[in-house]
């Protein structure tokens, strides 16, 4: 079988940040970390910093050598939450630093970007009432941190 692994790469403070998400998100974990042997384009012998880790349960890759691109919306994380209370403390420490933007996403002081939603959106946004589904994204829309009560409300009507 073969493995499938997220790689992120970045410019500075790879450890800090993978400290920062596996003691965020329950079932993560570094599970190793190393430095390139060898000289690279990155750098020579030692400079390029290699880390592995799981993130809720998916196993990452981490490099730090300096970023040619940054990280881009194209390629976020996105984290569902079963409560508000996890997506407040989420939120707060994510987005420390980082730059706070519209319908749930923030980016971390790393710009890596992250998208913040309960669980409940997706049930809400997929559910047989159309009409409720609409005005749960509406709703959505206008939010910035998504708030589970007034998804809620909006779906009620």
């Amino acid at each position: 079988m073969m493995n499938v692994t997220q790689c992120l790469w970045f410019d500075r403070d790879m450890d800090a940040a993978l400290r920062l998400y596996t003691s965020l998100i329950p079932g993560s974990s570094l599970d190793w970390n190393s430095a390139l042997a060898a000289d690279s384009p990155g750098g020579p012998a030692g400079s390029v910093r290699i880390a592995g880790f799981t993130l809720g349960g998916q196993r990452y890759m981490a490099f730090e050598c300096g970023r040619p691109e940054g990280f881009t919306h194209a390629s976020s994380i996105l984290v569902e939450c079963d409560t508000q209370e996890e997506i407040d403390r989420l939120w707060e420490r994510l987005g420390d630093g980082g730059q706070i933007e519209q319908c749930g996403w923030l980016r971390d002081r790393w710009g890596l970007a992250w998208q913040i939603q309960p669980k409940r959106l997706r049930e809400l946004m997929d559910g047989p009432d159309r009409a409720a589904a609409k005005r749960v994204a509406e709703a959505m829309l206008q939010m910035v941190k998504l708030d589970i009560a007034a998804l809620e409300k909006a779906a009620k009507g």
